[in-house]
Formats: C-alpha cells, structure tokens, sequence
C-alpha cells in the first residue's frame, strides 16, 4: 500500500514540476501620453520577436569592466505590434471619453490575449510626470510632459 502512495505521489510531482517547464512568458506594454493638447503619442505595444537576453549580456570579472560582444542595436527588434490609443489631454483637460475608450481598447487586448490561452498573471505601472521645477530650487518652467506605464504579462502552457 505504501508503494502504491509512493508511487501516486511520484506521478503527481513530476506532472506538476513538467508542466511547470513547459510555460512561455508575453510582455504587453501601455504607454498613454500625459501631454496636454493631446499632442502625444500613446500605444499598447506587443513585441513579436524572440531574443535570448543570455546573448546580450556579459559577466564581470573584477566588478568594473566587463566584455560585451553586442552592441544596444543587435538588440532592437523589428517585428513588433503597435495598437493606437487615444492620449489623456485634450486642450481642455483631462479627457474622460477617451481613457474610457483606452479601457475599451486595452480590455479587447486582454480579452483576445486570453482566447489564444494566454493567462493575466502580473501587472505592473509607473508613472513620469511633469511635476514642474520650484522656482527656489533651481527656477526653470515645467516640461508638461510625461508617460504612464502599464507593463501586463502573461504566461501560458507549451504542449
């Protein structure tokens, strides 16, 4: 009998630490501009090259100098998704309609990621914004520029 429960327990560990291995990760980032007059550019980028971040990095030796054999251009890519949103800022203000419309556009993303057996496991965001300079710390005018960023990923079961 004990055999028999080992050998139950054996089978479901392995199932369970195999299908662990058998998972592929997706990054989709949002970037919605927080421009005033509408003026900037907002998108749900999708990358759809793979890389191996192994090839792009290199390991130090004396804690200083290290030996990188790639250069930032190898490792641009040039295949990816860029689905257009709509930016915060009108000239008026804050834009409701169209961060409702953004919620409409990032949802079908989800939602489509999903029908193709994605699944949501972490989100993430951050925010530059222009919060303008204090005339004793320095002078100078605000930018009235910034971002705010959504990273969404995603994993799912390789067969």
């Amino acid at each position: 009998m004990k055999r028999v429960i080992f050998l139950m327990l054996t089978v479901v560990l392995y199932s369970t630490v195999s299908a662990q291995q058998n998972v592929e990760f997706k990054v989709v980032t949002i970037i919605e501009s927080i421009v005033p007059g509408g003026v900037g550019r907002s998108r749900i980028i999708e990358n759809k090259t793979e890389l191996n971040a192994d090839d792009y990095a290199a390991d130090r030796t004396d804690g200083k100098k290290s030996k990188m054999d790639s250069n930032r251009k190898d490792v641009k890519v040039e295949q990816f998704s860029e689905g257009l949103l709509l930016n915060f800022y009108s000239l008026t203000g804050i834009n409701f309609q169209n961060v409702a419309s953004n919620d409409a556009l990032i949802t079908s993303k989800i939602n489509n990621l999903v029908k193709e057996g994605w699944d949501l496991t972490f989100v993430t965001s951050g925010v530059e914004s222009d919060a303008g300079t204090a005339k004793g710390l320095g002078g100078g005018q605000s930018d009235g520029r910034g971002i705010f960023i959504t990273r969404l990923f995603f994993k799912r079961t390789v067969e």
